[in-house]
């Protein structure tokens, strides 16, 4: 399985200026070398060889939006046709040609996931996969959890691709909710020398970057990578931003076939905010600003350092071991819509202090044999996860302001009005074992288990609590030629209760528990780059808490979803590529108070499309890209009582790309091109909505070598 890196010690943060001119130097210094290279042996361009998996790892780049292969579905290499599950990747061209700004954004055209939930909310990256809100993303096959208010969020530009796994998922990497998970790979060095650097500028925004690596001895046994990007840009309005500062480098030792070690490494530095509000039921525009600008931020520090290693003992027995540490220090400060009342606007406030470290370690022995015509694939795992959590929230109240002229106060008008202090230590530990067996070629079985043990341990005020459980998958392919295959799947899912959920819970917790019955297909046309998939699946959770208006917590008895999705993803022929999905979410409240009703924010339709097409080099626009895709959101409830119904809506992106010489292109990008104005979210005591980001235009220079 591919690992993440993680954790500097604690030192003073680099500010947003350092960074800018450390990162415009080391593009001068870039362009300055290629110049030089060209003036010498003239460089080719960049091709990096078809991604590979060995022994786990991910290698090299992907040169197709179509990927066969995967090491997240089964956490040992795998052709995607045989995995038991849905799993769909998101390859290192399709986020060139999007060009995503968000981890939702780069998850958009991905069926049976959720995106845009809360619009200009930039705080996390919120996804919903098969109608069941995500708990935390992956990266480098490690969990990236937020505590109470406390996480990080993904920097689209340090991916090299991303791979959604589908269903229950607990019985190979523990603490999940039903719906899946999201994994995502983090850019790794390459065994040939490449680099770029870009710029971009548009509507609010400037950014710039480099990535580039190489061998660094003549055998190859040591490569690196250097990835960096500094963005100031606003977020919707001028008085929102998102600015950026991300550096990160990885070094590889690989000393022959058998060994490798990747050390990854990275700082990742974040001025936002909490997005922005209107009141219901007022025609102001969606920019209009009710906060306050001098006590509006989300600030983010977040520094990593992990490795991963892996070592082929020979006679089928594979040992992998990736391990990270990480740390978070965030700020977040708003005062926020609570309310409406005439012609004012009524407002509340508050503040976050929080410090999030987090140790995971996963530990894995592979063993593959052949008995007769029978290939067996064992895997034993053991992986261990701590997380150190501190955070102070304090409550304020602020004065209401005139709806149709809402003129700031300042800090001096907020008024302390109380406050909390939480810390919470939370150690999990699993031990998982499966086994893989191929009979005759066609048939494969897939059985798994694994056993979680949860310790949370938040102070005097709420004591420890400790959840265990035994999760189950059992899995059965066939394939009826080498390109078409048909499965089924039972697997079940363990989530403990948040550890912020458990001090305002109404009952004792109980951890969250599902199960999943799915039935689908893979198909590779005539053995090519394409891949069309479909499944139907059933799932369940029990104890899932909701939020109630007094701010408590409790456990609904159960929530239903039952579905389909389907998705292509093509060449069509050598200039063209296609993407399509569609998702049928039927969901149910069962039991508790809203028993019948639809759970919040969940579409019963879902789906999208893109294709872009590259003119031939003997037509005369030789080497221009056009793209365009639309992106369909069915209405959802805004709460589990159902009292308001969120419209639906389709939202239209764009792109073109310009070679203007065989190493650099120019290359816009259009989100929202018709600037369509739609409701996001309403909160939860819907007083006030959030939309979806309006239209947004960037231009982007980018030079390779």
């Amino acid at each position: 399985m591919a690992v993440q890196r993680t954790g500097f010690a604690r030192n003073k943060p680099l500010s947003h200026r350092a960074a800018r001119s450390l990162l415009w130097s080391g593009t001068a210094l870039v362009l300055a070398g290629t110049a030089m290279a060209q003036d010498g042996v003239e460089s080719q361009p960049i091709v990096l060889e078809t991604v590979t998996l060995t022994g786990g790892a991910i290698r090299a780049a992907d040169n197709s939006i179509v990927e066969g292969h995967t090491a997240t579905g089964s956490k040992t290499p795998t052709e995607l046709v045989e995995v038991p599950a849905q799993v769909s990747v998101v390859t290192e061209d399709d986020l060139r040609t999007r060009d995503p700004r968000t981890l939702m954004q780069a998850l958009s055209y991905t069926s049976s996931v959720s995106v845009d939930e809360y619009g200009s909310d930039n705080r996390y990256d919120f996804y919903r996969i098969r109608g069941f809100s995500a708990s935390g993303t992956y990266r480098d096959g490690l969990p990236l959890r937020t505590f109470n208010f406390t996480g990080g969020r993904i920097e689209p530009y340090s991916v090299q691709r991303i791979e959604v796994l589908k269903g229950s998922t607990s019985s190979l990497f523990g603490l999940n909710g039903p719906g899946g998970l999201v994994n995502v790979i983090t850019k790794r060095p390459q065994s040939d020398p490449f680099g770029e650097v870009f710029v971009t500028a548009g509507d609010g925004i400037a950014e710039t970057g480099v990535d580039f690596g190489a061998p660094i001895d003549a055998d190859g046994t040591w490569t690196y990578r250097l990835t960096a990007k500094l963005q100031d840009s606003e977020d919707g309005s001028p008085a929102l931003n998102d600015d950026r500062a991300y550096l990160a480098g990885a070094l590889t030792w690989k000393p022959g076939d058998a060994t490798a070690l990747t050390l990854l490494a990275n700082y990742y530095d974040i001025d936002g905010n909490a997005g922005n509000s209107i009141p219901v039921g007022s025609a102001v525009s969606r920019d209009t600003y009710f906060g306050e600008p001098d006590f509006n931020a989300l600030d983010r520090i977040e520094r990593s350092f992990g490795y991963e290693f892996s070592h082929d003992f020979g006679n089928g027995l594979t040992f992998r071991q990736n391990a990270r540490y990480s740390s978070f220090d965030m700020n977040l400060k708003q005062a926020y819509v609570s309310g409406l009342s005439g012609d004012d606007v009524l407002r509340s406030a508050y503040e976050v202090d929080g410090e999030l470290k987090r140790f995971a370690i996963d530990n894995q022995l592979q063993y593959d044999r052949d008995f007769g015509n029978v290939g067996s694939r064992s895997l034993l795992g053991v992986e261990y996860v701590k997380d150190d959590l501190d955070e102070a929230v304090d409550y304020f109240t602020v004065p209401s302001v005139d709806i149709d002229d809402p003129v700031p106060c300042g800090l001096r008008c907020l008024a302390p009005a109380g406050g909390t202090i939480y810390d919470m230590t939370q150690k999990s530990t699993g031990i998982y074992l499966q086994q893989e067996l191929t009979f005759g070629d066609r048939w494969i079985l897939t059985l798994g288990g694994r056993y979680d043990t949860v310790r949370t341990d938040t102070g005097a005020a709420a004591g420890t609590n400790e959840q265990d459980a035994f999760t189950k998958r059992l899995g059965l392919t066939h394939k009826i030629n080498p390109d078409l295959a048909v499965y089924a799947n039972y697997s079940e899912s363990f989530e403990p209760v948040s550890s912020g959920y458990v001090p305002a819970l109404t009952d004792a917790p109980e951890p969250q528990e599902g199960r999943q019955y799915e039935l689908g297909m893979k198909y590779r046309p005539a053995g090519g780059d394409a891949l069309l998939s479909a499944a139907l699946f059933d799932l369940s959770q029990t104890n899932v808490p909701r939020v109630n208006d007094d701010f408590t917590y409790s456990q609904v008895g159960r929530i239903d979803v039952r579905g389909l999705e389907i998705e292509g993803r093509m060449p069509v022929g050598d200039q063209a590529n296609l993407l399509f999905s569609y998702s049928y979410w039927d969901s149910e409240i069962v039991g508790g108070p809203n028993a019948g009703n639809s759970p919040e924010l969940t579409p019963k339709h879902l789906a999208s499309v893109w294709a872009d097409y590259t003119f031939a080099d003997n037509s005369p626009a030789a080497g221009l890209r056009l793209g365009g895709g639309a992106r369909f959101l069915g209405s959802r409830w805004s709460d589990d009582g159902n009292t308001v119904k969120i419209g639906s809506a389709v939202v239209f992106d764009a792109m073109a790309s310009y070679p203007l010489t065989d190493k650099t292109e120019l290359a816009v990008n259009v989100s929202n091109l018709f600037d369509r104005k739609y409701i996001s979210e309403y909160n939860f005591t819907n007083t006030s909505i959030f939309y979806g980001d309006g239209r947004s235009v960037q231009a982007t220079l980018r030079h390779r070598w």
